[in-house]
């Protein structure tokens, strides 16, 4: 199972999410939201981690120029779209990196979007929330999530994880991955050890 722990924003959380066995970490590059980091301080995290870990930038409904420059700043692996990117948008950024389009799940219709994007590296899904994008630590309907499954892009599921019920969904689903932030932190933005190793412990042997 894949994981990602997102919402790094410092050296000691990104190397505790690798010590742990993440596959992927993940930053975040909104002004507004409160695990905010720029490219800079991302790129001096990135000098320090294995290569074999997947490095994801978060932004959203940033244009193309500006993702290419990012791209440039810092050498991330994967970027993942959070906002209301078009298709084209998206994937103008197919040679440059991976890419990951996070689909905010309300009901039914937010499926919908899916097909779309076909020719992304994966769908992630998150609960919709009218305050914020991500980072809510509450779940969606999994349901939905299996219904997902239909289109025939990888499935990362997000939203309200933590240990408890990382196995759930696993199970449920069957995902390609998993994605974590809130559910392992003591605090916006920091994480906690122990939490973070239990989450990709749990999701590991989930499978």
């Amino acid at each position: 199972m894949w994981v990602k722990i997102c919402g790094i924003t410092n050296r000691d959380d990104a190397l505790a999410a690798v010590e742990a066995g993440a596959d992927a970490i993940g930053f975040v590059l909104v002004p507004t939201s409160s695990r905010a980091m720029t490219r800079h301080a991302i790129e001096e995290i990135l000098k320090v981690l294995p290569p074999m870990v997947l490095t994801v930038g978060v932004t959203a409904n940033e244009n193309t120029d500006y993702l290419h420059g990012l791209l440039r700043v810092c050498s991330l692996g994967a970027v993942q779209f959070h906002g209301e990117e078009p298709p084209e948008t998206v994937l103008a950024l197919k040679e440059s990196a991976k890419l990951i389009k996070a689909i905010r799940v309300k009901d039914a219709h937010s499926l919908e979007a899916i097909p779309l994007y076909r020719g992304v590296d994966a769908i992630l899904l998150d609960t919709y929330d009218t305050q914020r994008m991500g980072g809510t630590g509450q779940p969606f309907d999994w349901n939905l999530a299996v219904r997902a499954k239909q289109y025939e892009i990888p499935l990362i599921i997000a939203g309200g994880l933590n240990s408890r019920n990382v196995q759930e969904v696993i199970k449920r689903v069957q995902p390609h991955g998993v994605d974590v932030s809130s559910g392992v932190e003591v605090s916006p933005g920091k994480k906690s050890f122990s939490l973070i190793r239990e989450f990709v412990l749990k999701a590991k042997k989930a499978v």
